[in-house]
């Protein structure tokens, strides 16, 4: 499982370029996306107990922080970077529902490579997942009421159907059931995986005759977007005197965004092409997650290795 999960980026590649070439099998399964993300939702719900609430308690700041610049800076870069490479309205409006959405469950798997605060990184993704449910509606309305009409309570209630109360669900399977559950629990990063391929996969083969025409000025969008935030969330967190594990931990939950939400909204209420970004950022943002992961967790091995190696000296 754990070598199935570490090259999630290679499989969504993988699997995209086959839903370019065989498009309409994977294209009917269109009504199948809004299931698959409940389903990825209420195995995030499994995965949090009550300890992951009273965390959020003991130590606020580092979470209020992460969330405020989670809805704050990826709305703001999203609509900038449409508006300088000139992007379309369905692809702004794509662009625009990414950046306003929480952090995705797969920022947690990439800070625990990374060597992060991983309580850090569950709490924020948890915290971003239930203000999302509000804050996504009103930042489309806020951010797109020029370029498209958004009805925000349709969208707000399809966010509680779509994420809310699984996620509900899941937290109160996991309380009541709790031994089941944990005999499976070491299943449910991979099934997560599973799901998101699947809504990746759905969603480029519905874009497959105007991704080749639209792809490569999306795509450079998605890879400004991802490491723009990546960036922000670090150096703004490391301005507020947050330690380094907690920056690195911060920037991970700012740029990894749940871009399959972005994508069933975008199919849901827009277009095929509006959801466009949000397959592409699906893809973008594990490699570009992967691989700060690689990098700061070495690096922090290595650190870790030397402190060791000098207390020793220290106690010989």
């Amino acid at each position: 499982m754990a070598f199935f999960n570490q090259f999630f980026p290679l499989w969504a590649l993988l699997l995209s370029a086959v839903a370019l070439v065989f498009n309409e099998p994977f294209s009917s399964l269109e009504t199948a996306i809004v299931p698959l993300l409940a389903g990825v939702m209420f195995m995030m719900g499994l995965t949090l107990n009550k300890e992951d609430f009273l965390r959020i308690s003991k130590d606020p700041r580092a979470v209020l922080i992460g969330v405020l610049l989670q809805f704050i800076l990826m709305p703001i870069l999203a609509l900038t970077l449409s508006g300088m490479l000139q992007l379309s309205n369905q692809l702004t409006v794509g662009m625009v529902l990414v950046g306003s959405c929480a952090g995705g469950t797969a920022s947690n798997v990439i800070t625990y490579l990374a060597k992060g605060d991983v309580a850090l990184s569950i709490s924020m993704t948890m915290t971003s997942t239930l203000v999302g449910v509000f804050a996504t509606p009103f930042l489309c309305a806020f951010y797109l009421s020029e370029t498209v009409s958004v009805d925000m309570f349709s969208m707000l209630m399809s966010i509680l159907q779509m994420v809310f109360l699984p996620v509900l669900a899941g937290v109160l399977a996991n309380q009541f059931v709790h031994s089941q559950i944990s005999k499976i629990e070491r299943f449910l990063p991979s099934l997560s995986i599973i799901f998101i391929l699947l809504i990746i996969t759905i969603v480029v083969a519905l874009n497959s005759v105007r991704l080749i025409d639209i792809g490569l000025l999306t795509l450079a969008a998605v890879v400004l977007h991802n490491t723009l935030g990546l960036a922000g969330g670090f150096f703004v967190s490391r301005l507020c005197g947050f330690n380094l594990k907690q920056s690195q931990t911060i920037a991970i939950e700012v740029g990894m965004q749940n871009s399959g939400l972005g994508a069933a909204l975008a199919l849901q209420y827009f277009s095929p092409t509006a959801a466009l970004p949000g397959a592409l950022f699906s893809i973008w943002h594990n490699i570009s997650g992967s691989f700060l992961a690689t990098i700061w967790g070495k690096k922090r091995e290595s650190f870790e290795y030397l402190v060791k190696d000098e207390e020793h000296l220290k106690s010989d």
